[in-house]
């Protein structure tokens, strides 16, 4: 199978489950609705609110998924993966408003408390557990390298976090009469999906912003690629990411001596399955030069009026530039 199906097909399987919770997410808004409106109970209606906003990120995870399978194009010559980043940043977002929301609702109960019917909303609630559980668990495979889902994932547990503390407050509520355990409980779950969400909002700033992801260490990697044998020096290396799991590199290699053209291509090749296999970059670009630059620095200063800094000049004859992925 080449690595292009490969893609399409775990593509596609995101696709499938992110339809599946999105359907399944509507079912727990009527639930809860219907439950909220029956017992009266702020909190399942306010939690209905919140699966509404689900409703939306996973609308979005899933139309981003579906535009992240499109090929590139001469426009978008990486593709459309750069939507699944937008949708992230939109869903941390949202939860970011979510956890203001709950906080809100939380000090307005803490200062009017409502009475409630417990027992319809231990009946919603746990709809809602077990539904969002089976969302949540599902999506947490390819969560781990993909953000857009992620951000779904966390929308998914967060109503699950939600849900327990609606079955809690209304047991303690119910066997004690105490109507302050709703919002106090609805406080510290807020907390939860603000961790969650500002984790996840960091990670996609870091992406459109184009940096260095937060688990590869540089140094570490350019001391490995001036240890294969032929490689003097690296510099204008630049390390980032197109979504999340999709990494890419490119740099300057300085070689010890002159090489043949297919010398070349061995040393590349050599490169390139050491940067996959070691740090996950599958698509590299790099340029052999028998003269390094002369800034000593991983990044090249850019030219300006006062010097002239061309690499494209190479005075010993050799200069190979090769994309690998």
């Amino acid at each position: 199978m080449s690595h292009e199906h490969a893609h399409t097909h775990v593509a596609g399987n995101v696709s499938t489950k992110l339809r599946s919770a999105f359907v399944l997410t509507l079912l727990i808004l009527v639930v809860e609705t219907l439950g909220g409106v029956v017992s009266h109970s702020l909190a399942l209606l306010s939690d209905a609110g919140h699966v509404l906003t689900d409703i939306v990120a996973l609308g979005l995870a899933w139309f981003a998924t579906l535009r992240a399978q499109r090929p590139a194009d001469a426009r978008n010559t990486y593709g459309y993966h750069r939507t699944g980043i937008l949708a992230a940043l939109l869903n941390a977002i949202t939860l970011i408003l979510i956890v203001a929301w709950i906080g809100y609702e939380a000090i307005q109960r803490l200062q009017h408390p409502t009475i409630v019917t417990p027992w319809i909303m231990f009946v919603a609630a746990a709809v809602g557990i077990a539904i969002n559980l089976y969302i949540g668990l599902g999506l947490r495979a390819e969560g781990s390298a993909n953000l857009n889902v992620r951000g779904a994932m966390l929308h998914a547990l967060g109503d699950v976090g939600a849900s327990v503390g609606v079955i809690v407050g209304g047991l303690v509520i119910l066997l004690t009469g105490w109507q302050y355990a709703d919002p106090l409980i609805s406080l510290a779950i807020a907390l939860l999906i603000a961790k969650g969400a500002w984790n996840l909002l960091g990670e996609t700033v870091d992406i459109l912003m184009e940096a260095t992801p937060r688990d590869l260490n540089v140094a570490q990697l350019v001391r490995d690629v001036v240890r294969v044998p032929g490689v003097e020096d690296v510099h204008d290396l630049h390390v980032w990411s197109i979504a999340g799991g999709m990494r890419l590199l490119s740099a300057h290699v300085q070689v010890t001596d002159n090489r043949t053209l297919v010398a070349c291509d061995a040393l590349i090749d050599q490169l390139h399955c050491l940067l996959c296999e070691n740090y996950g970059i599958q698509h590299t670009t790099l340029q052999l030069e028998r003269v390094g630059c002369m800034h000593r620095d991983l990044y090249c200063v850019l030219p300006d009026h006062d010097h002239d800094h061309d690499h494209d000049h190479h005075p010993d004859g050799l200069a190979g530039e090769r994309t690998t992925s």
